[in-house]
């Protein structure tokens, strides 16, 4: 319990599901009892009017029924209440309530009873003004100077102040540019309106300059009519504070000074009463309400500021004097008298809680009690201690503070892929050339151990892939319930996504309030994108797999994909995806090897890693464990530079498009706003063909917008082929070098940092900067290499040419026997070993030649480490360029 609490001295709760805001509440002697204590007046917006006159026996007491005098339903939302001199012929107070299209004025007054029934109250209208407006908010007070009468201003949603003095209404002016209605107070001292527009700047209006501006209910009159019907609306005054306000306030010090209290949304301001800053204060919480009052001390004003952290803080000027604890967060907060008792602090919140507080410190009185004291055994507690270390480390070296067992026991996903096709497909409209599309079903099934709340289940799969339903949410898990939904999967688009993989993700809070996120991987069968096809002898595009096994029948491999046949040893195979792209799968039945051929160098990707996925499965079926797939062809480097080049000149097209069409966009405004000016010219001018120059310019607007988003459709689908492309590589640079699986993890965070294409960063750019860095690290030759600092700051590069640079010099590292590692030791150089003894080629060999040649040639079975040595130039002269 906080020690800076509020000290409760009366609280209630009004009504049910009813809503408050600032100007609901209001503190007065609205009943003119002239014994100087205030009462409670409260409005809702469900209409109804409470007055309050709180007596509790002792602090801290709820309502009794004799604290509520009055309470009346007046049908219409009740926006704000004030107390005030609004009737003619008397100066007794008076209650103003403002409606959204009406304002009423009452009299308060009480009839002394006779039983212990207690006093009687009623409230009686004295008039009312049916506004043409709907009203927003209001102030009052003594306009123009008038002694003993106080007057009401009152602020439309769509900018009006309309002026109403006393039963009559004087006149309404609109204020210049206002677009939303903000706070409005009144100063007396300098006879004007405070308001803060939505230019978010606090504006000044003499209450004079708005009685002799031109009337807004003429502006529908004549032009000669408006010439002299009045002066133009002039701000007096105006200071730009550069947020929104919630609430303004003016405090006189005395008759000659006086303060405008500004709160905004992440600070507060006092102003002079010509607009210059007296003070401001940057808040730490985002505020609620406020009120500044004048402080006992000379020249300074106390502030109290309610934030939505359920505290309210007592400033004096700017420094902070008093923090104190409240049990909601506050709208509106008012300072009285009540029952003999000065200077009570009463909140109201949002939802209705009305309290009266006052401030002060609540000592805690509980004692803690004496703990019996015994020997410590001192062997018992090192071997407590040794068991405990033990313990921390274990857990530090699984890389968590719990172990993933029990993560897992509060929630168990799994996902089924269903072996056929829908029946009924999903995708009923969408066709890829002349294909019908199939969709197949998953279902995700959710096991939960312990009650969860707010479930949200999410599915991602590669593009162009998509899914009838990627979002499910769970608002309540009993214990020990199963869930499971279904969604289907299809194609959509004339192109093979990168992976067949999708991955569902479960976020989730535990009964504790710790948040958790698990995810279950499944896999998309071939057959959703890919048909069997007529094989083909050539193709542009050919790779080798070599394994340590005898061929494997593809019929047994992949079927479905062929037809029966009398001999088992099928040796041929043809795919053909959705898309129309053909892809050729050929087993050797002398030797152990399998060629894969496609038109397109990215198609080879898909089928050559279902490819090895489906030997290895063959081969653990059969519990054969030593199965291994190698690569030993040229590193076809060439044909994946190709879509990098065609991938970056998209990106290049895609800004230069975007670009022009900025200027069209440009040239489009500033025709628009010369034909305007034309138009509104009282004297006619000619148009001078703008209106055609405006159509050309519109006709190019629509051009370029088409031909971005053109652009980015193939970039689009650019990205998909190089994702494809690109896990094509790292398979094959994997099966050359005989890479581990955290080797290959690396590789694949290097060359695969994105999902798909951001406007601030590309592959291009993220690639090379990864490559450079393990080039420096764990690649590198010397501490010189390591001691080389790359740029930080990634930015679009003029070509591509470094990158692929850095490519091939990452290929001729691991050649030499380089290891990829993120350890702490990877800044060490490591030791690299040829195998046979062979001497390394120096790097001037291979950075002295064009990226744009043939790089295949380099890396064919480590032929080229046979080479005759040659002198050795800068190490890293690749990388510096």
């Amino acid at each position: 319990m906080s020690l800076f609490k509020a000290r409760d001295w009366w609280s209630t709760v009004l009504g049910e599901k009813e809503e408050f805001d600032q100007g609901c509440l209001c503190l007065g002697d609205v009943d003119n009892t002239g014994s100087g204590q205030d009462k409670i007046i409260v409005g809702s917006f469900m209409g109804y009017l409470r007055i309050f006159n709180p007596h509790p026996v002792k602090t801290g007491d709820g309502t009794q029924a004799e604290d509520l005098l009055l309470e009346m339903h007046l049908r219409d939302p009740i926006l704000q209440v004030e107390i005030g001199k609004f009737v003619s012929g008397t100066e007794m107070l008076h209650l103003a309530v403002l409606h959204s299209r009406k304002l009423c004025v009452y009299s308060v007054s009480g009839t002394l009873g006779n039983v212990e029934h207690g006093n009687q109250y009623q409230i009686k209208l004295m008039y009312e003004h049916h506004l043409q407006r709907t009203a927003c908010n209001m102030t009052y007070g003594s306009f123009g100077g008038v002694k003993g009468r106080d007057f009401i201003c009152i602020q439309s949603m769509d900018g009006m102040l309309m002026v109403f003095e006393q039963e009559s209404y004087a006149f309404g002016r609109f204020l210049p540019g206002s677009l939303l209605p903000g706070p409005l107070a009144y100063s007396s001292r300098t006879d004007s309106f405070v308001t803060v527009s939505s230019c978010r700047q606090v504006e000044s209006y003499k209450y004079q300059v708005l009685a002799f501006a031109t009337d807004a209910d003429k502006r529908q009159e004549s032009e000669q009519q408006k010439l002299g019907s009045g002066k133009r609306l002039v701000v007096d005054w105006t200071l730009n504070i550069g947020e929104q306000a919630l609430d303004i306030c003016i405090v006189s010090f005395n008759q000659s000074v006086s303060s405008v209290f500004v709160l905004g949304e992440r600070n507060f301001f006092c102003l002079k009463d010509n607009g210059q800053i007296r003070f401001m204060k940057k808040l730490d919480c985002s505020p609620s309400c406020f009120l500044p009052y004048c402080s006992v001390s000379e020249g300074t004003v106390n502030t109290l500021i309610g934030n939505h952290n359920n505290m309210l803080h007592i400033y004096q000027d700017v420094t902070l004097k008093w923090a104190t604890q409240l049990p909601h967060i506050p709208v509106a907060v008012r300072v009285g008298s009540l029952h003999d008792l000065k200077g009570v602090i009463v909140t109201l919140s949002d939802d209705g809680h009305l309290q009266c507080s006052y401030l002060g410190t609540d000592p805690a009185l509980f004692q803690a009690p004496k703990v019996e004291s015994r020997e410590l055994n001192y062997d018992e507690l090192d071997t407590e201690l040794k068991e405990l270390q033990k313990i921390i480390k274990d857990v530090n070296k699984s890389q968590g503070v719990w172990p993933m067992t029990e993560r897992e026991d509060d929630l168990r996903v799994s996902a089924i892929v269903s072996p056929n096709f829908d029946s009924v497909s999903q995708a009923p409209d969408v066709e890829v050339g002349t294909d019908l599309v199939p969709s197949v079903t998953v279902q995700v099934t959710l096991q939960n151990r312990v009650a969860l709340q707010k479930a949200k289940l999410s599915v991602y799969v590669q593009p162009p892939l998509v899914l009838t339903c990627d979002q499910f949410t769970f608002e309540f898990m009993a214990p020990e319930m199963t869930r499971t939904v279904a969604f289907s999967v299809f194609l959509k688009g004339s192109y093979a996504p990168p992976e067949l993989e999708g991955n569902a993700v479960i976020s989730y809070s535990t009964p504790t309030g710790i948040p958790r996120v698990i995810q279950c991987k499944f896999r998309l069968p071939l057959k959703l994108i890919c048909l069997p096809g007529q094989p083909s002898k050539t193709a542009d595009h050919k790779l080798t797999i070599d394994t340590n096994k005898p061929p494997v029948s593809l019929l047994s491999l992949f079927p479905g994909f062929a037809s029966q046949s009398e001999d088992d040893q099928v040796n041929v195979m043809g795919f053909r995806f959705l898309g129309g792209s053909r892809v050729t799968l050929l087993a050797s039945k002398t030797s152990q090897r399998y060629r894969i051929q496609s038109e397109q160098f990215e198609d080879l990707w898909l089928i050559t890693n279902e490819l090895i996925v489906r030997l290895q499965e063959h081969f653990e079926k059969q519990g054969i464990k030593d199965f291994v797939c190698s690569f030993s062809g040229s590193m076809p480097l060439q044909e994946y530079f190709e879509l990098i080049d065609h991938h970056f000149e998209l990106r290049i097209n895609g800004e230069k498009l975007e670009e022009l069409l900025s200027e069209r966009a440009v040239q489009f405004r500033a025709i628009q706003r010369r034909l305007l000016t034309r138009f509104k010219d009282k004297t006619p001018a000619p148009l001078q063909h703008l209106d055609t120059l405006l159509d050309g310019t519109y006709k190019q607007v629509i051009a370029l917008a088409d031909a971005v988003e053109e652009n980015q459709d193939s970039l689009f689908q650019s990205f998909a082929r190089l994702k494809s492309a690109t896990h094509l590589v790292i398979l094959l640079i994997g099966l050359w070098q005989k890479l581990s699986a955290d080797q290959v993890a690396i590789l694949k965070a290097a060359f695969l940092p994105l999902q798909q294409d951001m406007q601030e960063l590309g592959w291009e750019e993220m690639v090379d900067a990864a490559i450079s860095h393990l080039l420096k690290t764990c690649l590198s030759k010397s501490s010189k290499e390591q001691a080389l600092n790359l740029s930080s700051q990634l930015h679009l590069p003029k070509d591509t040419s470094r990158l692929k640079k850095h490519i091939i010099l990452l290929c001729d590292r691991l050649a030499k026997g380089g290891r990829l590692c993120l350890s702490t030791d990877a800044a060490a150089p490591p030791t690299m070993v040829m195998p046979g003894g062979c001497t390394p080629i120096p790097e001037s060999d291979l950075e002295g030649r064009p990226s744009e040649q043939d790089s295949a040639e380099l890396f064919t079975n480590h032929k080229h480490l046979g080479e005759t040595p040659r002198p050795e130039v800068s190490p890293l002269q690749g990388v510096s360029e």
